[in-house]
């Protein structure tokens, strides 16, 4: 069964992929589970500015269009989740990284542990203010990172530092 619900993913992956991408969004995760006579498709969805309540509505109703057009590949009738990654969301591609400007992050690595703020993204790497210290971080060596929760404001001093004068980016 588990092989089953990975053909359907595979399968509804490119059409669903376009739509979301046609509404503006990218396709951060499809998954295809059975449920008796019903398939629960959890599609979520992010983009680089972030995605508000109504925006994921508007893709919820674009994707299950998209899906009723794919009925036969479902096989019967589904229930469809649209949503946005969750804050716990483990940071593994430049652009999850981009995002996070500015805010903090628990980084593990083969050798350490370490809380920093990020700073400037490239495809290989990212700058982080760690301990006061600037450093680069190349992705490669990262090994699980996820932002960290603030319920206060930055300190100015750390955003001036990354080039983030303004709180812009932080959350």
């Amino acid at each position: 069964m588990a092989n089953q619900q990975g053909d359907l993913g595979a399968a509804l992956e490119p059409v669903v992929r376009d739509a979301v991408g046609a509404a503006g969004f990218e396709l951060e995760q499809l998954e295809v589970q059975r449920a008796g006579r019903r398939s629960l498709v959890k599609v979520v969805v992010d983009a680089e500015k972030g995605i508000e309540l109504d925006e994921v509505a508007g893709v919820s109703r674009t994707v299950s269009g998209v899906l009723d057009e794919h009925d036969h590949v479902l096989g019967g009738p589904y229930t469809l989740e649209v949503t946005s990654p969750g804050l716990d969301r483990p940071l593994t591609k430049p652009r999850h990284w981009r995002r996070a400007r500015l805010r903090l992050v628990k980084v593990r690595t083969a050798d350490e542990t370490f809380t920093g703020r990020v700073g400037d993204t490239s495809e290989n790497d990212v700058q982080m203010l760690v301990g006061g210290e600037l450093r680069q971080v190349p992705f490669d060596a990262v090994d699980h990172a996820v932002v960290e929760v603030e319920f206060k404001q930055p300190p100015p001093e750390e955003l001036a530092r990354l080039g983030g004068g303004s709180q812009e980016g932080a959350r």
